[in-house]
């Protein structure tokens, strides 16, 4: 099991830790910082540096309980050898922040318009998309949830992660808004999840900033149509 650092502080932007495994160019860690694809979130870019040689990490991914660092190229390396991880810092902040927006809108739809209107979505460096399923869902009504979510922000409040044993996480309406999500929660013995305080709550194994003034202004980047009762848009921050 590859012990996740980036759970005890998404701020850590480098850490030291020990090869366990080298497959071609997949290289795991005792432990890392480096965040995996998952959950809609893409994964954390950076530098591994071992035996003075820096090899670029282009991608991370996981499987069960341990994380892959794709590395560019065959690394020269091997179990037991010491190795000190930098991650792409910009990059990794950026999607804490659309991470954070992304709830944050999810929890101004929970609370005023419709219980499970999120459906999904998709976040990238530089933008997100949201799938809705909502009735009567128009350009009009996701600029007026923007605003709201907009001007939550703009209030202050503290992000924060917690772990809740399973009975706890089942006792609450609502933490996991999809159906293959609550089947996931039934099976687990303590439950990740994500407060925005005063405004949402949900399980979530994701990163996000410490607080939501450092989200930034959303703004509506795209609209589109995708059939009944389905709509998608786009978002960018400033």
């Amino acid at each position: 099991m590859t012990v996740k650092l980036y759970w005890n502080d998404a701020y850590l932007k480098e850490f030291d830790s020990v090869v366990e495994k080298v497959e071609g160019n997949r290289v795991v860690l005792r432990e890392t910082v480096f965040y995996p694809t998952g959950g809609g979130v893409m994964n954390d870019t950076g530098m591994l540096t071992v035996n003075g040689v820096g090899c670029r990490v282009a991608d991370v991914s996981r499987e069960g309980d341990v994380i892959f660092h794709h590395l560019e190229g065959i690394p020269q390396m091997k179990a037991g050898d010491s190795a000190h991880g930098t991650i792409d810092w910009d990059r990794r902040y950026s999607l804490m922040r659309y991470h954070t927006a992304v709830h944050l809108m999810d929890g101004v739809v929970e609370r005023k318009y419709q219980a499970g209107g999120i459906t999904g979505g998709q976040i990238f460096p530089d933008r997100a998309r949201i799938d809705f399923a909502m009735t009567g869902l128009n350009r009009e009504m996701v600029q007026k949830i923007i605003d709201e979510a907009n001007a939550a922000g703009r209030e202050g409040h503290n992000v924060l992660a917690k772990n809740l044993t399973k009975e706890e996480a089942l006792a609450r309406p609502n933490l996991a808004r999809t159906e293959p999500g609550r089947e996931m929660m039934k099976g687990m013995d303590s439950v990740r999840v994500v407060e925005i305080e005063g405004i949402d709550m949900q399980m979530d194994g994701g990163l996000h900033v410490a607080n939501t003034k450092e989200i930034g202004k959303i703004t509506l980047n795209g609209f589109e149509n995708k059939g009944k009762n389905s709509k998608r848009i786009e978002i960018k921050l400033e």
